[in-house]
């Protein structure tokens, strides 16, 4: 279980935004409306809810990463009487409640934190409902669109006096009905979708959860059954664990956290090769039950080449163990601030360097009448060791239409890799085009 404390993070700045223009017939509510409004539609776990058997499987989307994949299993009958199974790599539990009695039965110590933030998801879609429901401010409902959405933006400050930092939250209802469409914040994250009819309730089928740039997980709902003869065997408990030994995991202060350090050396910030050389990292650290550093997600950074660098040091630091009823996992945000210098800066090519280099070039095609004859623009484009073609920046504002041409085109472009000290290396190149 893991108590859920937006408070604890000092709100900055409240926004309420819509993205849809507003029409006659869109319906304004106020946030905590909108928020128990998202639950009652799609939270299976809700007292009073239809008895269900579920089955969901959670891996990563694109490159398979067997390291980040679990299976879910829930049978439910009412919030007294209810068994969950996890299994993942590494950890599975089987949690059994059955009126005022609970049994815990773990493979391993450490609850990862990706595996409940989307088992959290599809039980418990949005956790911190009863603080939204604290806050002030209306959301605009369309009435017309199933497809559009409306949602409440936040920044929270983060870090302690010698560090500061905002870090972005998100919640956003989509469509008419105001369904949970997607819950981003510090500590939880969830992206919902394929809502499919469940007696009398929408439940998604698709929750994804993006951790990295290289991993975004997806529970997937692969069964959902009504529970209409439960077997009772399966809710029995022959020795219930003592509350002191069950698994919890709790959001806790970064103060809170720092009160807790043992072996927590200073950050070695490395040279970066491009970026800001002074700045604030924010990541997000769970640590297990003993008090040792298990995961480091990134959340916002003024230079995300040192994301790294901080990842792989946090994961050496250990804590006292964090006690609550028994000993717990922790988690918090943590900032930091960063001096460091620039070294081996990436080369930027100049036209005829990187055409030269290039096995493969597709000049833009401009719109009649979007430009004269004869103009030129340039655009810097990233390229990877590998030669292939990245982001594109408008360094120097070329006008909406040649920009959005001048990226379809360079976006098709290969190149040969280009060899830096002896071996590949990634670089800018500077591609200037001429309007024919």
């Amino acid at each position: 279980m893991t108590i859920w404390r937006l408070p604890c993070l000092a709100l900055l700045s409240l926004l309420a935004v819509t993205l849809v223009a507003q029409e006659a017939g869109d319906k304004v509510v106020s946030i905590a409306q909108a928020a128990d409004n998202a639950v009652q539609q799609s939270k299976l776990t809700l007292a009073g809810g239809a008895p269900f058997h579920l089955r969901a499987h959670i891996a990563n989307t694109g490159a398979p990463k067997p390291e980040y994949s679990a299976d879910v299993e829930e049978y439910w009958v009412s919030s007294e009487k209810w068994r969950r199974t996890v299994h993942s790599p590494g950890f599975s539990q089987t949690l059994v409640v059955n009126g005022d009695k609970t049994s815990e039965k773990l493979t391993g110590d450490y609850y990862p934190f990706w595996v409940h933030d989307l088992v959290t998801a599809l039980f418990d879609p949005l956790p911190m409902v009863d603080q939204l429901k604290l806050m002030q401010g209306q959301l605009e409902i369309p009435e017309d669109s199933a497809k559009s959405n409306s949602c409440l933006n936040m920044q929270f400050k983060v870090g302690t006096a010698s560090a500061q930092n905002s870090v972005p939250a998100a919640f956003c209802f989509g469509g008419k009905g105001g369904l949970l469409q997607a819950v981003i914040t510090p500590g939880y994250k969830a992206q919902f979708a394929d809502y499919l009819p469940f007696k009398k309730k929408m439940v998604a089928r698709t929750i994804k959860a993006e951790f990295a740039s290289d991993l975004v997980l997806t529970a997937k709902v692969t069964q959902l059954v009504e529970l209409s003869n439960s077997e009772e065997k399966l809710f029995t408990i022959d020795a219930a664990t003592p509350a002191t030994e069950q698994m919890k995991t709790i959001q806790v202060t970064e103060d809170a956290a720092r009160a807790l350090a043992l072996n927590t050396p200073a950050i070695v910030w490395p040279p970066v090769r491009e970026g800001k050389t002074e700045g604030v990292m924010s990541v997000y650290v769970s640590v297990d039950r003993t008090g040792h550093v298990r995961e480091v997600w990134p959340l916002v950074s003024n230079n995300l080449e040192l994301n790294a660098a901080a990842r792989e040091q946090l994961l050496h630091w250990q804590y006292k163990p964090y006690n609550n009823g028994g000993p717990s996992q922790m988690e918090a945000v943590l900032t930091f601030a960063f001096a460091t210098r620039i070294e081996n800066p990436i080369p930027v090519l100049t036209d005829a360097q990187a055409r030269k280099l290039a096995t493969r070039v597709v000049e833009p095609v401009i719109p009649v009448g979007k430009a004269r004859k004869g103009t030129k623009f340039t655009l810097r484009i990233s390229v990877d060791e590998t030669g292939k073609a990245q982001t594109v920046q408008n360094q120097n504002k070329v006008a909406a239409a040649l920009y959005t041409t001048g990226v379809a085109a360079l976006k098709q472009w290969r190149f040969r890799p280009y060899i830096n000290n002896g071996k590949p290396d990634r670089f800018y190149a500077d591609i200037t085009f001429q309007v024919r």
